[in-house]
């Protein structure tokens, strides 16, 4: 393992090299780039939902958005949006395609990168797979927001694409298992992720009241602040509303089926306060790169 990290390191090292005085328009563009993680402690509680949803109204806000699904088992960005892709990141990974062969456009004004379903581990590529990964990663910097929606559940890959993520925003549900797990997830990555320093973000899907949220909540960032001494801020809640299923079996965002709909302007309300919080200073696409590619 730590053999595999320095060869991660030096692999940076030498990247970061040729690309300062190569590529300085990628360098000044990647800065712009707000990452945002998408993570949630099990499954089902509606994270690639809110993953989708949430690109969609940022991208009302007037925002290039990209959705990466980094679900590298079970990708189905592309299934919630009716579409079927010819080609996925695994084709990049293997170099047998470039990021903008499969970067598809969407009807909504997003952009989406299909996930490479049955792949296990970024950290097993070889040497010239990670180069030619970088490269391609380095093409997606003119977008303003890149939403990665990770695998449910705790796994090497989402600890990394949390680690270097602008804001890691952590999907539960009021139920006990789910507030459980995503209790978890939160210790997890405050274990293993050195130098923890980006937003760590709470969104409580399908609630029937604003107390209720509330509730989970401050029972979530209070335990975070008492044992693990982490803060994790309450980003908002999305209500258990009957627009977001008949949305899913339509294969189209909620945010497009029902505009009006309290999910709708949930989403909205989240990503309005997102927009008010500043991206880290080491933030943009680079550095995701860069942190992305030194996680042991």
């Amino acid at each position: 393992m730590e053999d595999q990290a320095e060869q991660l390191r030096e692999l940076m090292r030498a990247k970061n090299n040729s690309t300062q005085s190569a590529a300085p328009t990628n360098t000044k563009q990647s800065r712009k780039t707000r990452i945002i993680t998408v993570a949630s402690g099990k499954g089902g509680v509606g994270k690639t939902n809110v993953s989708v949803n949430m690109a969609l109204a940022y991208a009302r806000l007037g925002k290039k958005v990209i959705v990466m699904d980094a679900d590298l088992g079970l990708a189905n960005v592309n299934v919630m949006l009716n579409m079927i892709p010819k080609y996925n990141l695994y084709h990049v990974i293997r170099k047998q395609k470039t990021m903008k062969d499969i970067l598809l456009d969407t009807e909504y004004g997003i952009q989406i990168v299909a996930g490479a379903s049955g792949f296990s581990k970024i950290a097993n590529l070889s040497e010239d797979e990670r180069q030619n990964f970088i490269n391609e990663l380095y093409t997606l910097s003119n977008a303003d927001i890149i939403i990665i929606d990770t695998s449910a559940g705790v796994s090497n890959n989402v600890l990394s694409f949390v680690a270097a993520a602008d804001d890691a925003v952590i999907v539960t549900t009021p139920e006990p298992t789910a507030i459980t797990d995503a209790y978890g997830i939160i210790k997890i990555i405050a274990t293993e992720i050195d130098n923890l320093n980006m937003g760590l973000k709470l969104v409580v899907n399908r609630v029937k009241t604003v107390a209720e949220a509330k509730k989970v909540a401050d029972r979530m960032i209070n335990i975070a602040g008492q044992f693990l001494n982490l803060k994790v801020d309450y980003l908002g809640f999305i209500y258990d509303d009957p627009a977001v299923p008949q949305a899913v079996l339509r294969q189209k965002p909620f945010m497009v089926l029902d505009p009006k709909s309290k999910a709708s302007l949930c989403m909205q309300h989240i990503v309005g306060r997102m927009e008010k919080t500043e991206i880290r200073q080491d933030g943009g696409l680079g550095n995701l790169i860069k942190r992305l590619f030194n996680r042991e």
